[in-house]
């Protein structure tokens, strides 16, 4: 099935497809599906078997998984772009996580035998799968490391930050975090207690850090939160914050 001009042209977008040609990069969309999935319901569920690996053209998809106890946990956010579900490229599994689209989602979906298939013609993509699943491993060994060894204000300003960087929209007055979150789904990605984020939320807004606005927050100094995250002085100039 033929692709429309609009997701011809965000090919140039995808990760998986960075470094082939424009040519190459059509054959590789043509060899996919087209899967929408309205807000609320699922790409797939934890446990379910792999069978596709994703790569998002429109919309945002919420990765979660359950506990051993049966408490939902957000592991993070997949903006357009980027790929999920890479797991089915790699034989027989399960899929670890939940994928539900936070809102209307357009996809590109293979099968793990066709994606086998196109990494062998396209070794490129091998390679840009391997540092993609890379640097999610590299996201999980940094968030281990913050809940084993930081104290929670870091935390919870490095939160931010990740979500600045996964669905941040620059805006008058500071970078949105265009997503629905409650204080206890932050609590539960920060690895402390909806009480504690919520004493410390309202003190960021007193101090002009942070701003809720219909039921999103509005980050209206994102340098403070560099500072705090990073543990510095509170006279030093902090980095640069990630462009959203």
């Amino acid at each position: 099935m033929a692709l429309p001009a609009e997701s011809l042209q965000s090919l140039q977008q995808i990760d998986l497809l960075q470094g082939l040609r424009a040519a190459e990069q059509e054959v590789v969309a043509q060899a996919a599906r087209r899967c929408r999935v309205e807000q609320e319901a699922s790409f797939f569920q934890q446990g379910d078997p792999a069978v596709f690996l994703y790569v998002l053209l429109k919309g945002r998809v919420k990765l979660t998984q359950l506990t051993p106890e049966g408490q939902e946990v957000i592991l993070r956010f997949i903006a357009p772009g980027e790929m999920f579900g890479g797991i089915a490229a790699l034989g027989d599994a399960s899929y670890p996580t939940t994928a539900e689209a936070s809102k209307d989602c357009l996809a590109l979906a293979w099968d793990g035998q066709t994606m086998t298939h196109l990494m062998e013609r396209y070794p490129r993509i091998a390679l840009n799968a391997l540092k993609r699943l890379a640097a999610r491993l590299q996201e999980v060994q940094d968030r281990y490391r913050e809940l084993a060894t930081e104290r929670v204000e870091r935390r919870v300003a490095r939160t931010f930050l990740r979500l600045i960087r996964q669905a941040g929209v620059k805006q008058e007055g500071g970078v949105l975090i265009d997503l629905t979150l409650s204080r206890q789904d932050l609590a539960e990605m920060s690895g402390t207690t909806l009480f504690t984020v919520s004493r410390l939320l309202s003190r960021w807004e007193r101090e002009g850090l942070i701003e809720s606005k219909r039921k999103r927050v509005l980050v209206c100094r994102p340098h403070a939160l560099v500072a705090i995250a990073e543990d510095l002085p509170a006279n030093s100039p902090p980095k640069e914050p990630s462009e959203p």
